[in-house]
């Protein structure tokens, strides 16, 4: 592990977030294009997160707040289809928005 133990717990929550989002926007594609956008787009954000944060940038606290909006949005267009991988999906952007925003007000006050 080459990247600040204190954010493994964001960094894993945003690779799993990005491996379900990039699933389930492959799966929605052509059937449900928001939900595909708005998976593309949070995958995107949370595989920046994870590079951000494993290089120790000090940008990563502002690109993990964003990241936590987009899993919002995310989980919220998933939470409304009633199939296996957007529940998957957006299980994982509920877990992913709150760790990117416990790691962001950690990192606040410090």
């Amino acid at each position: 592990m080459h990247h600040d133990p204190k954010h493994q717990a964001c960094i894993a929550a945003c690779s799993e977030c990005t491996q379900s989002c990039e699933y389930c926007a492959n799966a929605c594609l052509g059937k449900m294009p928001e939900c595909a956008r708005l998976c593309i787009d949070c995958a995107d954000l949370c595989a920046m997160c994870v590079a951000f944060m494993s290089r120790g940038s000090p940008l990563h606290i502002k690109l993990c707040g964003l990241c936590a909006d987009a899993c919002d949005a995310c989980a919220a267009e998933c939470g409304k289809h009633d199939n296996e991988h957007c529940k998957e999906c957006a299980a994982a952007c509920r877990k992913c928005a709150a760790e990117c925003r416990a790691m962001t007000k950690k990192m606040a006050k410090a």
